[in-house]
């Protein structure tokens, strides 16, 4: 089939067409990427589900009989991570929107996309996955209590209403994955798995479309102020990515560097999706800036993860 082939073609080149996309998508006219923001939260619904579809039941079974590997890579990721992003804010005097879209940013889910970018890189598929969904599935309960209760971020919204928001983004798609898999028999999803992969590549690049609206005047604008939020971006997610590594790494080399892919690449769509608009603008600006680490992080690091697989 011409539409699965070109499909499995975007699975396959996926790193290239994220990197690639991203900076089309900076320079597109701000008309159509206006137009496309609208999209941004049924893209991620759809995204969602796409990955959800490609939940392997026996694989997530097979690491759940791995508790403790379980429970820490989430209690790193979602409790420990936002406390170590905010001790650094702290101790380096980084205050005001940038200090705090980065501790918000260290409180997100792993990226729904993260095991189609573990793929891409060689990466662990499954406990990625795995991850991925349990802390989208848990990141409701956690991320509004740390950003607006203990850390005290003003999101302009209160704790309950985030929560509700993120369970309704969340659930949705949960959904829909459960009736589609009830519908489309095993096989025929198997058959058209990398092709699955490949469609979520594609929604992440229209997803980058829709939320650089407006980046590119704002760079003109305040030059400083974005290429620092992108530097302060980079220096995040890598920094994420690197400390989980380590912290990670009597599990074992492939498992460590995939937990770091997951720590250092946050699902910020989901908090485009259900933050307010009287949100900060900075905050929501340097969650724009994020996904150039997420985009090109697949091409940048896939010679460091061959590299460090076989060192390992």
């Amino acid at each position: 089939m011409p539409l699965r082939l070109a499909l499995e073609w975007s699975a396959r080149n996926g790193g290239s067409l994220l990197a690639v996309g991203i900076f089309v998508a900076l320079f597109t006219p701000e008309a159509a990427t206006s137009a496309l923001r609208g999209l941004v939260t049924p893209v991620v619904a759809s995204l969602m589900t796409l990955v959800l579809l490609r939940v392997d039941p026996g694989q997530v079974l097979a690491y759940l009989r791995r508790p403790l590997l379980v429970a820490a890579l989430l209690a790193w990721l979602l409790l420990a991570c936002p406390v170590l992003a905010f001790a650094v804010a702290w101790l380096t005097g980084l205050d005001g929107p940038l200090g705090a879209a980065l501790v918000i940013m260290a409180t997100g889910c792993a990226a729904t996309s993260s095991p189609a970018f573990a793929r891409l890189v060689g990466l662990d598929g499954e406990i990625s996955l795995v991850a991925a969904v349990l802390s989208t599935l848990l990141v409701p309960f956690t991320a509004p209590p740390l950003a607006l209760g203990l850390l005290g971020i003003d999101l302009a919204i209160s704790v309950s209403a985030l929560m509700g928001r993120l369970m309704l983004v969340v659930g949705l798609p949960l959904v829909l994955s459960v009736i589609i898999r009830r519908i489309v028999a095993p096989e025929v999803l198997a058959r058209w798995g990398r092709a699955v992969d490949g469609t979520v590549v594609l929604l992440v690049v229209l997803y980058g479309f829709g939320i650089m609206d407006g980046v590119l005047a704002r760079l003109l604008a305040t030059p400083e102020f974005v290429l620092g939020g992108l530097a302060l971006a980079f220096a995040g997610s890598f920094g994420l990515n690197a400390a989980t590594a380590l912290a990670f790494r009597p599990a074992g080399a492939r498992v460590a560097l995939s937990a770091g892919l997951l720590s250092g690449n946050r699902n910020m769509a989901l908090y485009f999706a259900v933050l307010p608009a009287a949100t900060d603008p900075r905050i929501l600006l340097f969650f724009a800036l994020c996904q150039f680490p997420l985009f090109l992080s697949p091409f940048l690091l896939r010679p460091v993860y061959r590299r460090l697989r076989v060192e390992g």
